[in-house]
């Protein structure tokens, strides 16, 4: 790489805050055996997706403090070879949310990639969790954030979806529609939990456009609800593809090993838009980030933050971005 270059980082975002770019799948595990299993797939298929160990659903009721510390060894253990495991806590209203960070950050602070708070029913429950998460990581003598996610699925939550997405250290709002329909006491009927009901009722698609609308506004990445069809990979694909394509959801849940690799493959920048990415960018940097004309269109700084977030998608999701770019713009590239 040309030192006297400027890399886009440098020139597009001085005044900026970083769009978070993160796998586009996030897998959930709720017991051990389930863990090591997506924490091996992990390092079998390279790091294309996140694993989340669940101490809410996973937790047996009266061994919630066993359960988080089994996570906080699962994390710590040769497994999580990437550290791109993180943990959804129980949710505010449960007596054990407070234990669960504690035991989590003592044991495994420096190594949870992200921390998931459920059901929230109101945006000062999710200020509450994070402040005391922010505590607990200076009693423990730790100099690092730990990414907050929030799962949005009450009707509480989608009312203060904007407030929720000014939260210190948040990094994802997700979508939770099995919670979210429930909620609704039989108003939306249960085929709304799958397709093509759930990107079509009226309530389902207001919902889930406002909480893209609030988290990309706010510098944060939304992810999609699980898909119910566990082994259809096509089903799952096709799902993943219209939360990306029609809504602008980034990543998705996934509770079944199947359904990663459609996930991640719907979820892909274009192929023939990360050629003219890497085109356009190379061309910029030439120019030292000024206006070019790519095949006859203008292109200026505008599109660069674009297609800079596209390239930066690409990588992560495994797409082939051209050796040129890669060297001039990937720091960490031979």
């Amino acid at each position: 790489m040309d030192s006297s270059l400027i890399h886009p980082e440098d020139a597009l975002f001085t005044a900026e805050k970083r769009f978070p770019v993160i796998t586009a799948c996030d897998h959930y595990a709720g017991t051990e055996k389930l863990m090591r299993k997506a924490l091996a797939l992990q390092q079998e298929l390279g790091p294309i997706f996140d694993v989340t160990c669940d101490c809410e659903d996973g937790a047996p009721s009266g061994r919630e403090a066993e359960h988080a510390q089994m996570v906080a060894d699962v994390l710590n253990s040769d497994a999580n070879r990437f550290d791109m495991a993180g943990v959804r806590i129980h949710d505010p209203s449960h007596p054990h949310w407070q234990r669960d960070i504690d035991v989590l950050v003592d044991g495994a602070g420096a190594r949870i990639a992200h921390l998931t708070i459920p059901k929230p029913t109101a945006a000062d429950q999710v200020f509450t969790v994070v402040d005391y998460l922010q505590q607990r990581v200076v009693a423990a003598g730790l100099s690092r954030e730990i990414p907050v996610h929030v799962l949005v699925e009450t009707h509480g939550a989608l009312r203060d979806v904007w407030k929720i997405a000014t939260a210190p250290w948040l990094r994802v709002i997700d979508f939770g529609l099995m919670d979210f329909v429930s909620s609704h006491h039989g108003a939306i009927p249960a085929a709304a939990m799958r397709s093509p009901g759930q990107f079509e009722h009226r309530l389902l698609a207001r919902a889930k456009a406002e909480l893209v609308a609030a988290a990309l506004a706010n510098g944060l990445v939304p992810a999609h609800n699980v898909s119910l069809d566990l082994k259809n990979r096509e089903a799952t694909f096709s799902d993943a593809r219209r939360a990306r394509t029609e809504f602008g959801f980034l990543r998705m849940w996934s509770i079944y090993p199947a359904q990663i690799e459609p996930i991640v493959e719907a979820m892909k920048p274009d192929y023939a838009e990360v050629q003219d990415a890497a085109a356009i960018l190379l061309a910029a940097q030439a120019e030292s980030w000024g206006a070019i004309q790519y095949q006859g269109e203008l292109q200026d700084r505008a599109s660069y933050r674009y297609f800079w977030d596209l390239l930066r998608q690409a990588r992560v999701t495994g797409v082939e971005i051209p050796e040129a770019a890669q060297l001039a713009f990937f720091r960490d590239s031979a």
